[in-house]
């Protein structure tokens, strides 16, 4: 397995969440995570989106303990969701700016970065994700994969310690999925969290964990979760 060093440290212990008083969205989760991609797997309705929200603050815990990269995200949300990005399965809810240039470039408002600086930074992950010569072009006229690669650009910008993907592949075509995958997983700079029903990326990650009902079911190995996981919903 891949570490991406002793402060890239995802750690739960005994934390549960409950939307409503019928069945917790997660329910006495406990699991120490040093890798550096992270599978997500199970249902629909399982748990593991909870999981992913949980990371950068968006939901909190009813109950239990979590650090991630050192932080609480409760107590030092704020600090924590400048070092975690997050790209949504929906790329239209996530691209906010005109054109591509301005969308990128939004995202490192607030940062404290001189013009020239964030400019050669929005050029290098343009670049990165093979969109500089749609730099102008409007946002809204990109096709579905353009649009999740403005959305990974835009995240990747800021320079996350963690990335946080929740179903990134869900309304894509093969050829699209497999190059978000590829810009998602061969990163070495950041620690990456995939939530996915696509066993082929899962597969792909050093380690997978399968939630079901709200409980993490297993976490290990990703042919053997993955294994575990199709005998049972077979």
């Amino acid at each position: 397995m891949t570490e991406v060093g002793a402060d890239a440290v995802i750690h739960l212990k005994e934390v549960s969440v409950a939307f409503n008083a019928e069945r917790p969205a997660l329910d006495d989760v406990s699991v120490e995570l040093t890798e550096q991609r992270i599978g997500v797997i199970g249902a629909n309705g399982s748990g593991k989106s909870t999981f992913a929200r949980l990371l950068n603050g968006l939901i909190r815990p009813t109950s239990g303990s979590l650090r991630v990269h050192g932080r609480d995200p409760v107590r030092e949300g704020k600090e924590l969701r400048r070092m975690v990005g997050f790209v949504f399965s929906n790329p239209d809810v996530q691209v906010i700016m005109p054109t591509v240039v301005e969308d990128v470039a939004f995202s490192l408002r607030g940062r404290g970065l001189q013009r020239s600086e964030a400019d050669a930074r929005v050029a290098a992950t343009l670049d990165r994700v093979g969109l500089t010569a749609l730099g102008d072009a409007a946002a809204h006229t990109l096709s579905g994969g353009q649009k999740q690669l403005l959305a990974l650009a835009s995240v990747l910008v800021t320079r996350p310690a963690l990335v946080i993907a929740d179903e990134p592949t869900a309304l894509l075509d093969s050829v699209n999925s497999r190059i978000i995958s590829n810009h998602l997983l061969d990163d070495a700079h950041h620690q990456v969290v995939i939530v996915t029903h696509d066993m082929r990326l899962a597969a792909r990650c050093d380690v997978v964990l399968w939630f079901d009902g709200g409980r993490l079911i297993e976490a290990g190995a990703p042919r053997t979760v993955i294994d575990a996981y199709e005998r049972m919903s077979a």
